[in-house]
């Protein structure tokens, strides 16, 4: 019988699209922790690439490290600067 073989799985494979992203960030919304989000867009950060989106939303890469970071606490400025980087957008809803 042949073994087989695994690997971990990385998230940041299927966050390709903007569609990909937003249907990702939006099921973790749901779970309602914010620690949960701020690691959830530190994945897309990772998966888009730090500098790129860094340029894209006129964040500096240290901020972003600090805000997506364990003990960071991102301000809206700076997620509706990434969420409009990423095209997606954050909603409320009844």
């Amino acid at each position: 019988m042949m073994a087989i073989e695994t690997k971990p799985w990385d998230v940041t494979e299927i966050l390709d699209s903007p569609e990909a992203i937003a249907a990702y960030l939006d099921a973790v919304l749901e779970e309602r922790d914010p620690a949960f989000f701020r690691k959830a867009l530190g994945d897309v950060a990772r998966a888009v690439g730090m500098s790129k989106l860094a340029t894209d939303s006129g964040v500096t890469r240290e901020a972003l490290y600090k805000a997506l970071g364990e003990n960071g606490n991102p301000t809206l400025d700076t997620l509706t600067r990434i969420t409009g980087a990423l095209g997606v957008r954050l909603s409320i809803a009844a």
